[in-house]
């Protein structure tokens, strides 16, 4: 038998069930509907206000299918507050109406739409659009298969078939505004039949230009920004989704219709009418998302061309200023055609379009390398944008984007006139450094005066103008910061890092301007951010005098400068406790510790050779004793993260103080040279005495960096002791002269190490774990024997300890040796009654013990071997006998009285 009929039956049984799970959907939904009313009508007792709507001035506005309003409608008040009416004796019933309070019921809300509702309004709504464009272009790729139209027939149909979407749309719209039907936000079926229309526009004339040649470059261009322009202009009925589509279209336009030469100014100025028009839009309809996109596409256009040797700085220059200018006219809040805002906000979206077209004017500088007109139109906008934010303080947020392009811009000119500053100590890199170019310094010169002349003097006026803390903060932080690293910039560009007096006059001159403003606004009455602005011009006064003293010295002074700038902002922040100023102490610490990862010697190779007293003592100790004296004033206002790391900055420049004077000492200036045992014994005794240093200043401060610190100290201590002393330069092991007789490297590389390292186990007994004070204990115990051992080796083969044979008296002169040593930490063990120098007694003479049966009883003959072993056991009966007589000594118990009877 034939399985179709049961096909067929299947195939009707599965589409009755679909049907029935259908109504079974919508009558579950039905009675859930009625349930949720139910619980409503149950819950509203009383009249309920509804909540407040915040002011989002670029909230999303949910699209409608027009343009106007709804009405506003004046809330009826309750009942129960109405003041109570007379009572008479004439008592007549109530009129029949409703009453108010139930009047002031909110309506319920309404429930969730179910499956049948959502397939039916909404999925149904937008795979029909989709069907519609998609069916246009189909039925155009059908008819050039087929052959049946002609190109001229196909472009004429789609334009129509285009037109009669768009004609439907239009219909449908106002069919629904007579009626009074609101549709669906989701699915507005005017909208996508819209959307739908300018799809199928688009393709059509993208096809008879890319296709076909009917049209030429210009005509298409033009028809298809129409097209993009119209869609805009309908999106003001029909909602969002059609603006989207019409913004994407319009900025893809150019790219679609594109010619050999391009001509920038056609493109231009069609990109600001577009761009006027999407703003435009935004603006009436308040919707953020359209003027970012805007701002985004319009920023990107900005880079054809820009890697072009032949860059056309006019047009470019044109698109930047007319997007700034419609960006500050339409989209700033609180400026001219903007929306409103409350006084005291920094708008984001305000901002960041003033900054994205400043951003733009300064790739145009750079890749025109600072081409005269480029610089002028940045300048325009610079000033502008100060212009703005006076006005607007929703755009306040843009000053840090103008200070921050203006700084890029005049340090891209200095390292462009000097290649040489990327070029790293370890020598040149091919092909990195930029192409010196020599732009007008009287232009960059007249601009930068410009620019520290606004941005100061606008930064120290907008004190005291708004009753947010946020708006004059960032008025002083871009007055203070501008002014200062253009002087840095110009000094670079022009003195090349060298010693200049006129820039320290200049630099002088800034602290007095920054000196005086901040008198100033100290004798002002307290407003909104008044002493975190005062305390900005303050430091900017402190880091002006250090660039002052930097210009006026050598190249190194700048590491000095800076450290010194992070001790002032820390006495600043006592007398005025802002915790920003403490972050700007710790910041100043983590610059002076990146310039010295750059070059470790400060100054290159003018260190100069005498100890001592030379560029490191300068250029590592007083930034050592600055963020010491910080980290005190630091203190007193507590433990936080910024005096942590002012005081890890002060234990790194003490110790790479301590590490590169005794490499500068031991290589004679030569600080490349290969290590040797000098300088490996005087970095072993200098990092045990700092730890020393450590753990008894973190008993006082309980500083976690101060703890730490003598940890690292200490291991580092025990990695230069290990791998330094005892295996890399070990005379015993390598050609070295250790020297004299007595006072030579020995005693300097084993002795002292031994003993630091003993007064380091006793700095942390009781302090730190048991294991980890035995430990170093046992570190002084090995070097003091090691120091044991190779003075004898001396005394038996001279300065050089590694040539020669171990003769039997030698080897016999290492066991007494031992054996006395041993014997001698017994002695002081008892005297001070310590158990960890009887121990390590212990330990040398088990040591010693094993040495004369392991290798004294085979390499030594005679009267030596003989003298070895009687020596070695007078000396184990004589420490039996201490031990039994002195340390551990039994008292004889009395014998019991005898027992007396009575």
């Amino acid at each position: 038998m034939s399985d179709g009929p049961f096909d067929v039956f299947a195939l009707i049984i599965a589409i009755i069930a679909f049907i029935i799970a259908i109504k079974a959907s919508s009558q579950a939904a039905e009675l859930r509907r009625r349930l949720s009313s139910l619980e409503e009508m149950f819950r509203a007792q009383r009249p309920v206000q509804p909540p407040l709507i915040p002011a989002d001035v670029w909230a999303d506005a949910p699209p409608t299918t027009s343009a106007a309003p709804p009405p506003l409608v004046p809330q009826a008040e309750p009942e129960a507050e109405a003041p109570p009416p007379l009572v008479t004796e004439d008592i007549s019933p109530p009129p029949l109406e409703a009453s108010t309070e139930a009047d002031a019921t909110p309506p319920l809300p309404a429930p969730a739409p179910g499956f049948e509702e959502r397939l039916g309004t909404r999925w149904v709504v937008w795979i029909g659009g989709l069907a519609l464009a998609l069916g246009g272009f189909f039925m155009v790729r059908y008819s050039i298969e087929a052959g049946l139209l002609g190109p001229g027939v196909r472009v004429f149909l789609g334009g129509v078939f285009a037109l009669a979407l768009l004609g439907a749309g239009e219909w449908s719209r106002r069919k629904e505004s007579i009626s009074n039907s609101a549709a669906l936000p989701i699915a507005n079926i005017p909208a996508i039949l819209t959307a739908a229309g300018t799809a199928v526009a688009f393709a059509t004339i993208y096809a008879a230009y890319a296709l076909y040649g009917f049209l030429v470059p210009a005509t298409a261009f033009v028809l298809l920004g129409l097209v993009a322009l119209g869609t805009l202009a309908a999106a003001l009925l029909h909602g969002p989704a059609l603006a989207g589509l019409g913004v994407v279209g319009a900025f893809v336009t150019p790219i679609l219709v594109s010619s050999g030469k391009p001509d920038y100014w056609a493109l231009y100025i069609y990109l600001a009418v577009v761009t006027a028009a999407s703003f435009g839009l935004a603006r009436i309809r308040l919707w953020r998302w359209l003027a970012v996109t805007t701002i985004a596409f319009a920023v990107l256009w900005i880079f054809p061309g820009l890697d072009t040797s032949d860059l056309q700085v006019a047009p470019h220059a044109f698109h930047v200023i007319a997007g700034f200018v419609l960006a500050a006219l339409l989209v700033v809040c609180g400026f001219m055609f903007g929306p409103t805002i409350e006084d005291g906000e920094i708008e984001p979206v305000s901002s960041g379009s003033l900054g994205a077209y400043l951003f733009g004017a300064m790739l145009i500088v750079l890749s025109s390398a600072h081409a005269d007109l480029a610089l002028m139109a940045f300048t325009l906008l610079v000033g502008a944008t100060l212009l703005v934010a006076w006005r607007a303080p929703a755009a306040t947020g843009a000053l840090g984007a103008a200070a921050a392009t203006v700084f890029v811009v005049f340090a891209e000119w200095a390292v462009r006139a000097n290649p040489d500053m990327l070029v790293l100590p370890s020598g040149p890199m091919a092909g990195i450094a930029p192409t010196a170019i020599d732009s007008a310094v009287t232009l960059h010169l007249v601009m930068a005066a410009i620019f520290a002349a606004g941005f100061g003097i606008a930064g120290f006026l907008a004190q005291g103008r708004s009753n947010s803390a946020i708006i004059p903060v960032v008025w002083a932080v871009a007055g203070v910061a501008t002014p200062i690293a253009i002087l840095v910039a110009l000094y670079a560009r022009i003195a090349h890092l060298d010693r200049s007096i006129p820039f320290a006059i200049l630099a002088v001159l800034l602290a007095a301007a920054f000196g005086a403003a901040t008198e100033a606004l100290a004798r002002r009455e307290t407003r909104p951010g008044a002493m975190i602005s005062t305390a900005l011009f303050a430091t900017g006064t402190l880091g002006a005098l250090a660039l002052a003293l930097t210009f006026a010295l050598e190249k190194g002074w700048l590491t000095i400068a800076l450290a010194l700038m992070s001790l002032g902002t820390a006495w600043i922040s006592m007398q005025r406790p802002i915790p920003f100023l403490r972050w700007l102490a710790a910041i100043f610490a983590g610059l002076v510790t990146a310039r010295i990862g750059y070059d470790p010697r400060i100054v290159g190779d003018a260190v100069g050779t005498t100890p001592i007293f030379n560029w490191l003592l300068w250029g590592y100790g007083l930034p050592a004793a600055s963020f010491w004296a910080a980290s005190l004033f630091l203190r007193r206002r507590g433990d936080d993260a910024p005096l942590r790391m002012v005081e890890s900055a002060a234990i790194l420049f003490t110790a790479l103080l301590a590490f590169m004077e005794i490499r500068h000492f031991a290589t004679g200036g030569d600080v490349t040279s290969a290590p040797s045992l000098l300088e490996c014994a005087l970095q072993a005794c200098v990092t045990l005495a700092m730890a020393i240093g450590l753990e008894r200043l973190r008993l006082r401060s309980r500083s976690v960096v101060h703890n730490v610190g003598a940890v690292v100290l200490t291991v580092i201590a025990g990695l230069v002791s290990v791998f330094g002393l005892l295996i890399l330069e070990n005379p015993l092991l390598w050609r070295t002269d250790v020297g004299g007789a007595v006072f030579n490297l020995l005693l300097l590389g084993y002795a002292l190490p031994a003993v630091l390292m003993l007064l380091l186990s006793y700095a942390v007994a009781g302090e730190r774990g048991k294991a980890y004070a035995n430990t170093i204990a046992g570190g002084a115990l090995l070097l003091a024997l090691t120091y044991v051992t190779l003075e004898i080796r001396r005394f038996y083969h001279g300065p050089i300890l590694s040539s020669g044979a171990t003769t039997g008296a030698e080897q016999y002169t290492y066991s007494i040796g031992w054996l006395g040593f041993g014997v001698v930490l017994l002695g002081v063990g008892i005297l001070v009654n310590s158990e960890r120098a009887r121990l390590a007694s212990a330990v040398v003479i088990a040591l010693t013990i094993l040495k004369a049966f392991v290798i004294d009883m085979s390499t030594l003959t005679g009267v030596y071997r003989a003298l070895s072993f009687m020596c070695l056991g007078i000396v184990l009966v004589a420490i039996g006998w201490l031990y039994q007589r002195i340390l551990f000594r039994r008292q004889i118990a009395p014998p019991p009285a005898p027992q007396t009877s009575t």
